[in-house]
């Protein structure tokens, strides 16, 4: 069951209208295996098992907006050629505004050996000249909810035509730039900009790491580019936000895994657009788009995004991102190790049993009774912290890797849809009075108690903070 909360509740409501502006691109993933060295050389040969084709730059970001629901116009430019063919029948829930470019379309070809990059191709990739927008592809943009620029550095967004038409709707929508290294500087008085933290080197000339350099480099953007604001992205840590008015504000992620990192930025341009336009502030919005970027990794990507039934995202504290902790861990020949409780007021002898409990394996899923589980077993005047803000908590612990909200008495269900190897528990138990030891049993768990530490209890805590207030 879902237990994310914060600024993405305000983002998902109603279908939008929203344009996406930019370069598109033909990309090619070509994965298989390799087993051998090719006889002419000494080069691995690789035996091709997927050849996936699918619009790449701005046709990316346009494909992830109609797969959320929302209708899609794409304002781009397209060659004269087959593959701009091929591009719009990849596009069939997007309409594609397009005028010429005047140049071969850009295929990008990536090629992969299981989950690691092999070589990347690019044909017709040259920069072209700044291509010239026709009046239907400036049109396209007087009646949306939101703007997104997806710049790679290709000419459509430097385009003058496209960059008045751009500053007309940012008088009454929002817009959101995402940047390339090569590409315009952003219009002025678009609502954000979001460079990584390569572009915001690039784009400053600021030396530095992390949120530090973040800090300055947003700010010193929003003056450069006279912007409503700038989020600095900082890849699995987050984002940084600055604007011209109030302090600087860094939105962390989710700690989730991740694999291929291919189109992470154009998922929280996106997501940054759709919260804007569903009334979400800058910070908020940015907040949405961390989120929908770390749950679009830890959901496989591009890969996920793009079969035939795309995989729901992983968001911490659901089914879904603890199996896939545990999918990792055991394709490592690592152990699992699984605890339970309800955590109702957070304290250090929950903080040392969770410690000792990650100490018997490679990660450690806590299975947490959700607040209708706990009223059942406590009472109606239970939980004190909501269940929302206990997976918060439980995840902020270094010790803990994901965390699984059950509605039921027990953890049997949960525990059997993830099979861990071991059941930690604490307190004055023997493995054998413990419950879980039958289920564990099923299929060849262990039941392990750690340390258990008295004088440390929720209900001893809460009826302290109940004397003092």
């Amino acid at each position: 069951m879902s237990t994310s909360r914060g600024p993405t509740s305000r983002a998902v409501g109603r279908r939008l209208r929203i344009a996406v502006v930019g370069d598109t691109l033909l990309d090619v993933d070509v994965s298989g295996t390799s087993d051998r060295l090719s006889p002419d050389a000494p080069v691995p040969v690789l035996d091709v098992t997927t050849d996936v084709r699918r619009a790449g730059g701005a046709g990316l970001v346009a494909t992830m907006l109609a797969r959320d629901g929302h209708e899609v116009v794409l304002v781009t430019v397209l060659g004269d050629d087959t593959r701009a063919q091929e591009l719009r029948d990849l596009l069939p829930d997007v309409t594609v505004v397009a005028g010429p470019s005047g140049a071969p379309t850009p295929v990008k070809t990536r090629v992969r050996v299981a989950d690691h990059a092999l070589v990347r191709i690019d044909e017709g990739c040259a920069t072209p000249p700044v291509p010239t927008a026709t009046p239907a592809m400036t049109a396209a943009l007087d009646d949306v909810d939101a703007v997104v620029v997806a710049d790679y550095g290709r000419g459509v967004a430097a385009a003058p035509a496209v960059r008045d038409a751009i500053a007309r709707a940012a008088e009454h929508v929002p817009v959101v730039w995402d940047p390339h290294p090569r590409g315009a500087v952003p219009v002025e008085g678009i609502t954000v900009a979001t460079p990584n933290a390569a572009e915001a080197r690039g784009f400053t000339g600021l030396e530095g790491q992390g949120v530090p350099f973040a800090t300055v480099a947003a700010a010193t953007l929003v003056a450069q580019w006279r912007v409503g604001a700038v989020a600095v992205t900082l890849g699995d840590r987050g984002a940084l936000v600055a604007d011209a008015r109030t302090d600087s504000r860094f939105v962390p992620a989710p700690s989730v895994s991740t694999g291929d990192p291919c189109g992470a930025g154009d998922r929280l341009a996106a997501g940054v657009a759709v919260a804007l336009a569903s009334g979400a502030d800058v910070a908020e919005a940015v907040s949405a788009g961390v989120v929908a970027a770390s749950g679009y990794l830890a959901a496989g990507g591009v890969a996920a995004l793009l079969a035939d039934e795309p995989a729901p995202v992983a968001v911490p504290g659901t089914d879904r991102d603890a199996l896939r902790t545990v999918h990792d861990v055991r394709s490592a020949g690592g152990t699992v190790v699984a605890t339970g409780g309800c955590f109702d007021l957070l304290h250090a002898g929950h903080a040392r049993t969770l410690s000792a409990a990650r100490a018997l394996g490679d990660c450690l899923v806590v299975c947490l009774n959700s607040d209708s589980s706990v009223r059942a077993l406590k009472g109606p005047d239970r939980p004190i912290t909501t269940q929302d803000d206990r997976v918060e908590l439980l995840l902020a612990l270094d010790c803990v890797d994901a965390v699984v909200v059950f509605d039921e008495h027990t953890p049997d269900a949960a525990l059997r849809r993830f099979r861990p190897d071991v059941w930690a528990k604490g307190g004055d138990y023997t493995a054998s009075e413990l419950p879980e030891s039958a289920t564990l049993a099923e299929w060849g768990g262990h039941v392990v108690t750690v340390p258990f530490h008295p004088g440390r209890s929720t209900t001893r805590l809460a009826a302290a903070l109940a004397h003092v207030g």
